[in-house]
């Protein structure tokens, strides 16, 4: 069995405790995977990430790059135990909303999803967002807000694939069962990602990431990254 443990005071550190399933080589390759994509990934879309800057300074005042509080996972190894860490880490994306927007609407959202309240049915991204600006919709749409994140797998706060990063008022919310989602690095994409596509409640987005990280592996990893282009062309989910 495996056990789960949290607070949030503080943003102090968080122990996700759970037996070894994933062992220290895949976890080792995984990494290196990881870094060659991300490096090779952020040269090619460099210039890109250039026009999107100065589109997005054209459209609206603010920096172009949102960077907010996320919570993620790091996997340390003590006693032949594999032992998860939670712990907050910045997050950069291109700015999709006005700069200074209230993160109220997204918070009671959550919450009303969470409480079983929500007037969306099992979606689990608040759509029809008035704080996004005009070009942010696209971003939105397109998956190209995501970008930044390249440099996040750089710095070793999150995977290629993995299960999202939230922000600490969304784990404030968690039962001890959804902890269990944190027993992987953070992801840009994965299992949920490609297949509900932000749709599915929490119960669906906790239920894909445990099946994603019982399932672990490099071909799985694969897999899904060649999913995410066809999902994210879909458009499904995404606003």
């Amino acid at each position: 069995m495996s056990t789960y443990t949290a607070s949030l005071r503080n943003n102090e550190l968080i122990r996700v405790r759970a037996r070894a399933n994933q062992r220290r080589l895949y976890l080792a390759c995984k990494w290196v995977v990881d870094t060659v994509l991300a490096a090779v990934l952020l040269v090619l879309v460099t210039p890109l990430l250039g026009i999107l800057w100065i589109l997005i300074r054209l459209d609206s005042p603010g920096s172009p790059i949102y960077i907010q509080e996320r919570i993620g996972a790091k996997p340390r190894f003590k006693d032949g135990e594999l032992v998860w860490m939670m712990q907050p880490f910045r997050f950069y994306k291109l700015r999709s909303m006005f700069h200074g927007a209230d993160e109220g609407p997204h918070r009671e959202y959550l919450r009303n999803v969470v409480q079983g309240r929500c007037r969306e049915g099992e979606k689990f991204k608040l759509t029809n967002d008035p704080r996004l600006t005009r070009l942010g919709h696209v971003l939105r749409r397109t998956s190209l807000d995501e970008l930044p994140q390249l440099l996040n797998v750089l710095k070793g706060d999150m995977s290629l694939v993995g299960p999202r990063p939230v922000p600490p008022y969304e784990v404030e919310l968690y039962q001890n069962h959804h902890y269990q989602r944190f027993a992987a690095i953070p992801g840009i994409t994965g299992l949920w990602q490609v297949t509900a596509r932000g749709c599915g409640g929490l119960e669906g987005m906790v239920r894909l990431d445990i099946e994603y990280i019982q399932k672990a592996g490099l071909w799985l990893d694969f897999k899904l990254l060649l999913r995410t282009i066809p999902a994210i062309l879909s458009r499904r989910g995404a606003e």
